[in-house]
C-alpha cells in the first residue's frame, strides 16, 4: 500500500516556464482585494449578533485571511522574485524604476498584513491604490519581449 500525500498546488512556480500571465496575476490581485472587502464588511455585519452568526464570522474571517495571504504571495512569489529584476545603482535611471517597483510591492504586503489585522476598508482601499499604481508602474517600464 503506498501513501501519497496532496500538497496544494501554487498559483505559479519558481522555474522559467513562461505560462503565467501578469495581467491574469493583476486580476487575480483585484479578485483577492475585493473578497478581502466583502469579507471585512460580512464580519462587522455578522458580529453584530457573534453567537448566532458565530459559525458563519469564522468562515468569512477565514476567508479574508486567505485572500490577504494569496495577495501576499502573488507579491512576493510572482512579481517580487520572478518578473522584477534588480538594477545596478549606477544605472540611474533602471535603479530608480526598480526601487519604485519594490516599494510599491512593499507597500502592497504591509496593506495586506493590516487587512488581516482589521476590518478597517481604509486598508482595502490603500491596496487598490497601490495595486494600481504598481501595474501603471510595472506595465508602462516592462521590457518587451
Amino acid at each position: 500500500m503506498s501513501l501519497f500525500i496532496a500538497s496544494p498546488a501554487s498559483a505559479h512556480c519558481e522555474i522559467p516556464c513562461g505560462i503565467y500571465g501578469d495581467e491574469t496575476r493583476f486580476t487575480m490581485l483585484e479578485e483577492d482585494i475585493t473578497t478581502v472587502e466583502k469579507s471585512m464588511k460580512l464580519i462587522v455585519e455578522l458580529s453584530k449578533d457573534g453567537g448566532k452568526n458565530a459559525n458563519q464570522l469564522v468562515r468569512w474571517i477565514n476567508n479574508k485571511e486567505k485572500h490577504a495571504d494569496l495577495i501576499q504571495e502573488t507579491v512576493s512569489q510572482y512579481f517580487m522574485t520572478q518578473r522584477i529584476k534588480p538594477a545596478e545603482e549606477n544605472k540611474q535611471e533602471e535603479y530608480k524604476k526598480y526601487m519604485e517597483k519594490l516599494t510599491l510591492l512593499h507597500e502592497m504586503l504591509i496593506y495586506a498584513m493590516k487587512s488581516k489585522q482589521t476590518t478597517d476598508l481604509a486598508n482595502v482601499e490603500k491596496l487598490r491604490a497601490l495595486v494600481s499604481s504598481f501595474k501603471a508602474s510595472y506595465l508602462g517600464t516592462m521590457d518587451k519581449k
